[in-house]
């Protein structure tokens, strides 16, 4: 009989990340529903709406041909999936903030189409909305997540995966996102992983090739992490090392629990974004 997924332990980077962070910050982010709407909650911002809405224009021309792709009028679809996200549904304080982020992103989104680089060569798209698969079905443990871009290498007949960074900061050397992202490349689509890169919109011209981590050592940094995931989700403690007060983590989102946010949309995943 086929194991039912929905019935599995979800892991993805972020969830991961916010476990390590503060266990409080996971269960709220990815346990508790708001029992009203039955949805996830989250706390929109103005990083995160830039970040979603470029990983937005890059995604929405990773079905075209490479050869016509980047005469997709890229600063046009900027403007469009923009309005979607503008004031207070996007998390921004001001008008003037909402514009400094809104220039910044448009800059972005004219390197990619002054330097595309790789986004002018073959791409493989997983299938699947949120890729994922049991990297334990005995131990009821799910990994996902969405990966920016996989390059085809049409000599090695392997792909190499690209993450677009629209941040300031670099990731970490001990970050779990490229291991994870391995994993799931390897497990949820037939070629092999050849390379990967960061790409640092905000002022790189190219991606930035990165060394593969090790599938084997990966495989059980997850799977640590995610046995600490269960017994916490089995024994629902979720407890913040600080207790009742709260960290700088886990605080914003209690307040929105208790009824402090004011609420301001939907993401397209069904959660209720708010802002405070």
């Amino acid at each position: 009989m086929e194991k039912d997924k929905f019935k599995g332990v979800w892991l993805s980077h972020s969830s991961m990340r916010d476990f390590l962070t503060c266990k409080r910050l996971y269960y709220l982010r990815n346990v508790y529903k708001d029992p009203i709407t039955g949805h996830k909650i989250t706390i929109v911002s103005a990083p995160l709406t830039l970040g979603q809405v470029v990983h937005d224009v890059i995604d929405s021309i990773s079905n075209l041909p490479a050869d016509t792709r980047m005469d997709t009028p890229l600063l046009a679809q900027y403007e469009l999936l923009w309005q979607e996200s503008t004031g207070e549904k996007g998390g921004f304080k001001s008008v003037t903030q909402e514009l400094e982020y809104k220039e910044l992103g448009k800059d972005m989104i004219k390197r990619l189409m002054e330097y595309p680089g790789p986004l002018k060569e073959k791409a493989v798209k997983i299938t699947e909305p949120l890729p994922w698969y049991w990297i334990s079905e005995e131990e009821n443990l799910i990994l996902c997540g969405k990966v920016d871009w996989l390059q085809f290498i049409e000599e090695t007949n392997s792909v190499q995966i690209i993450d677009f960074k629209t941040g300031k900061h670099e990731e970490k050397a001990d970050s779990l996102q490229l291991p994870i992202y391995h994993l799931l490349v390897k497990n949820t689509q037939k070629r092999e992983v050849s390379g990967a890169s960061y790409w640092y919109l905000q002022k790189d011209d190219e991606p930035r090739g990165v060394e593969l981590p090790n599938l084997t050592t990966a495989h059980d940094q997850v799977m640590t992490i995610g046995r600490r995931v269960r017994l916490a989700r089995q024994l629902e403690q979720f407890q913040c090392v600080n207790g009742n007060e709260g960290c700088r983590h886990c605080a914003p989102l209690e307040a929105v629990k208790n009824g402090k946010g004011k609420k301001v949309g939907e993401s397209k995943m069904r959660q209720d974004l708010y802002i405070l």
